[in-house]
């Protein structure tokens, strides 16, 4: 089979582990040349699999092409730098996948500081009859915006230039249907009370998708926001739940999530799908997102 995506290039974000890895190696897996970017240079938490490092090390063992970058997406110095190092190393960047988020309490240590497997601590629980949302402090719900939208809003802005200049692009921001539920929602062993902050997040990126979409269809950009249509059990998810009733492999997603960078920008933009949806066609395309926001 034809590489798809032979001489384009890639940032995915969050790419140490989860949804992130298995996106970067299928993109690689088409013939994309990805920068696996993440904080994860070393294991810090033995919870937690996955370096990017390893994530690299994987592609080329398959004969693809890639590129680790280490950046803290808490730091805005670090979007311009991640993005400049993606373009020197792999050439303009005509996909970015916004995978990123906070879902697991800690950060990994700094990369002269000696290995870890403590296990971080959860957020407070405060009492037991309050609701769930005032155990959870504004700094935490902030960087969950911080991580998913500021950042996510950054880097699009920076990879823009290259999709202009080649003529296409394919943005592919990863939501959740925590972003339609209130609280804990379907997934009410999710403790720690991330969800408060990681739904709200990611509400606010489907409709960053909305408008970027709107005003970058006519640069022949696709701007979608793709969603596990049933939990997949990626190593941030299971550090709060083990158990699912239903689930689907990760690397179901990641054909979704490459099938995404393959569409007609004027068909298929704005969107926030399922993954399942993607991979049997069942969703119905906006002909004219314009046509269509009325």
């Amino acid at each position: 089979m034809a590489a798809r995506l032979a001489g384009r290039t890639a940032i995915v974000t969050g790419a140490s582990r989860g949804l992130g890895r298995a996106t970067a190696l299928a993109l690689a897996a088409e013939g994309a040349a990805v920068a696996v970017v993440a904080r994860t240079e070393q294991q810090w938490d033995d919870r937690l699999p996955g370096t990017i490092g390893e994530t690299v090390a994987a592609i080329e063992a398959a004969g693809g092409r890639a590129v680790a970058i280490a950046a803290d997406l808490l730091e805005r110095d670090d979007l311009p730098r991640l993005v400049a190092e993606a373009r020197a190393a792999l050439g303009p960047i005509t996909i970015l996948v916004n995978n990123a988020a906070f879902t697991a309490p800690g950060r990994p240590p700094k990369p002269d500081a000696a290995p870890r497997m403590s296990t971080p601590k959860a957020a407070p629980a405060g009492n037991a009859d309050w609701p769930g949302f005032l155990a959870v402090p504004a700094s935490a719900y902030r960087r969950h915006f911080e991580i998913g939208v500021f950042a996510s809003y950054e880097l699009m802005q920076l990879v823009c230039p290259d999709m202009f200049d080649a003529g296409l692009g394919s943005i592919i921001n990863v939501t959740s249907v925590a972003s339609r539920v209130p609280g804990d929602g379907p997934y009410e062993n999710f403790s720690g009370g991330v969800l408060p902050g990681y739904g709200g997040s990611k509400a606010a990126l489907e409709h960053l998708t909305w408008c970027a979409a709107y005003d970058l269809q006519r640069r022949n950009i696709a701007v979608n926001a793709l969603a596990p249509s049933r939990p997949i059990p990626t190593p941030g998810l299971s550090y709060y739940r083990n158990e699912f009733a239903s689930v689907s492999p990760e690397d179901e997603f990641a054909r979704a999530a490459v099938e995404l960078t393959l569409v007609d920008p004027n068909e298929v933009t704005g969107r926030t799908i399922g993954h399942l949806q993607v991979l049997d066609g069942s969703f119905s395309p906006f002909t004219n997102i314009a046509t269509a926001l009325g």
